[in-house]
């Protein structure tokens, strides 16, 4: 069972509240985030500006230039990896609140990253899979597996389940339960709620609109019955 105030009926107030309480570790999620992607960025474009400064003209500069596109992929991408798996605390550090109903410190967050990394490698890249593939088979089954990562992530965050069994848990749960397609509802309503506020103040909103929203969700999850 998770924490009470998980089951309670969610509202900006709380979601806000809860907000403040973690701003340590939202900035620094953030933080780690940006930094890591700057390294990765800063180190692919060295390497494209190195195969082109040594690049010369005809069919070897093509196959050099092309060897250095590889290279500065390859530079990038596990830094990427880093990256995308602290940005997805953002996610699961409201999951872990609401249930254990602890605050969860920066320490906290990052030692349950660190202590689990490649549960966490493997189930994003099953997600990132299936939504993609989703996508481009046809949009709807990505958005509607793009749907239930509140849930999965809440699942492989918190719970000891397989990933392949909170993977299908969390299709379960969106889109065989009663309230489903309200949990559904709420989800596009606040990321319309998101854009909406981030793109009339430049950007800016996002750092206040994004967590909120992400603690008012995982709140409606467990409130909605999406989590047990």
């Amino acid at each position: 069972m998770a924490s009470p105030l998980a089951y309670e009926q969610p509202n900006l107030n709380k979601a806000w509240q809860a907000v403040l309480l973690h701003v340590p570790t939202i900035v620094l999620i953030w933080l780690v985030s940006a930094v890591l992607t700057g390294i990765g960025y800063g180190v692919s474009s060295l390497i494209m500006l190195i195969g082109g400064g040594d690049a010369g003209q005809g069919t070897s500069s093509n196959a050099l230039g092309g060897g250095s596109a590889l290279l500065s992929q390859l530079g990038q991408f596990p830094l990427g990896i880093l990256a995308s798996l602290v940005s997805i605390l953002a996610v699961a550090v409201p999951a872990m609140y609401y249930s254990s109903g602890e605050v969860i410190t920066v320490t906290a967050a990052f030692q349950s990253l660190l202590k689990r990394p490649w549960r966490y490698f493997l189930a994003g890249l099953l997600f990132s899979v299936a939504a993609t593939v989703g996508f481009v088979a046809c949009i709807l089954p990505g958005i509607a597996i793009s749907l239930v990562m509140p849930v999965f992530v809440n699942l492989i965050f918190t719970t000891d389940r397989s990933i392949l069994d909170a993977f299908a848990a969390s299709f379960n749960q969106v889109y065989g339960s009663s309230n489903g397609f309200t949990f559904v509802r709420i989800q596009v309503l606040a990321g319309l709620v998101v854009v909406i506020f981030s793109v009339c103040t430049c950007g800016l909103g996002a750092f206040v609109a994004v967590p909120v929203a992400n603690f008012y969700i995982q709140n409606a999850a467990y409130h909605r019955g999406m989590i047990s």
